[in-house]
């Protein structure tokens, strides 16, 4: 049974909205970037990955409220938008100045990384159209109370894009909670965002703030300290060694402050090499912990998007009116499939995700 209170299906336009920036991403396959004479284009944004798998991966109906310039580049990114099932009737262009000066398209350099080396991005993001949207741009009552929406997905990434990124989200937040759509919030950690936004002080804040109005919060191995400020025993400087209990001892202390979360959740993951990954997840809600069947020894190919894909799967397994330990076993098998393909966003579907719920074995399938 479902910890939460989710809206019916034939009462609202959306099963899920995210709020957030779309970049371009510039995957270099298994080059360098510096070193790259070439790149595979993708569309990704944290937000937006979890709206995009639950369209192109589950089936559902999703959309993204976010900002984007017009200019070819943008027109790039709404198009591998549309390719990938989101709705982009929230999408707010800004017109282009020739140069860029006022407006232009976030650009998301990321190596895959192998073996000792690990993935790195390099991000070029500033003065987007997506980090200049304002409290008021978008018309969220339209969207949550007129149109409805059973989940809104956002987090810290929209946070930290911008000065006004918080009052955005926190607007975007407030109205959802009023029309009874369910929030969830990936802290997603950025410290390099956060840096020009008033540092690691200022994440706390505003993370705090926000999660006054979340009913399912997310994060990854470090996101809980680093966003909230709680501290998690049983993991060691650079995260090579994961005790469950250790992050079980810190959803307590999050639940004792936050009583509002009804689901909270954190993906684990002990990294061996770039490419041989431990990968697990737990989950609290309804007084109980449940944990998602591990995956050691994981062979990862990209593991950009992993986490927005253990939120997608646990929204879908919730918006399907599955339970906790359901919603912990579909995330966790999702965020792992993700990680088998390049690219940001989920290239599985349901079939497959179902599949690796239960297989034993990667036989091929014919």
């Amino acid at each position: 049974m479902s910890p939460l209170s989710i809206l019916p299906r034939e009462e609202c336009r959306w099963d899920c909205v995210s709020l957030g920036e779309v970049m371009l991403r510039l995957d270099p396959e298994w080059d360098r970037v510096r070193n790259a004479r070439s790149f595979r284009t993708w569309e990704g944004g944290g937000e937006y990955n979890v709206s995009r798998a639950l369209s192109r991966c589950f089936g559902l109906r999703t959309t993204v409220a976010t900002a984007l310039v017009d200019n070819e580049i943008g027109k790039l990114v709404g198009e591998l938008i549309s390719a990938g099932g989101v709705d982009t009737s929230n999408i707010l262009w800004r017109p282009f100045d020739g140069l860029g000066r006022e407006a232009r398209v976030g650009l998301n350099f990321t190596e895959k990384g192998y073996g000792i080396r690990p993935a790195r991005s390099t991000y070029d993001r500033g003065h987007t159209a997506a980090a200049q949207l304002q409290p008021g741009d978008i018309d969220w009552h339209r969207i949550f109370a007129v149109e409805g929406a059973r989940w809104f997905h956002t987090g810290g990434i929209m946070a930290a894009l911008s000065d006004t990124g918080p009052e955005v989200m926190l607007e975007a937040m407030r109205a959802a909670k009023a029309a009874g759509t369910v929030i969830s919030y990936d802290l997603n950690y950025r410290g390099g965002m956060w840096r020009a936004q008033g540092g690691q002080p200022r994440a706390i804040e505003v993370n705090r703030e926000a999660a006054e109005l979340v009913d399912v919060m997310i994060g990854n191995e470090e996101d809980f300290t680093a966003a909230l400020g709680f501290e998690v025993a049983g993991v060691d400087e650079d995260l090579s060694a994961l005790d469950p209990a250790g992050f079980k001892a810190m959803i307590d202390q999050v639940r004792g402050a936050f009583p509002n979360l009804s689901v909270v959740a954190t993906t684990l993951r002990q990294a061996r090499t770039a490419n041989i990954n431990d990968w697990g997840a737990v989950l609290h809600a309804d007084g109980a912990f449940h944990e998602a069947t591990p995956r050691e020894g994981l062979e990862i190919y990209d593991r950009v998007g992993g986490g927005d894909g253990f939120a997608s799967g646990m929204a879908y397994a919730f918006l399907s009116g599955k339970g906790p330990q359901e919603a912990v076993e579909y995330g966790a098998a999702h965020g792992a499939l993700v990680m088998t393909t390049p690219g940001d966003t989920s290239q599985v579907d349901l079939a497959e995700v179902e599949r690796a719920l239960t297989s034993k074995t990667a036989r091929a399938v014919r």
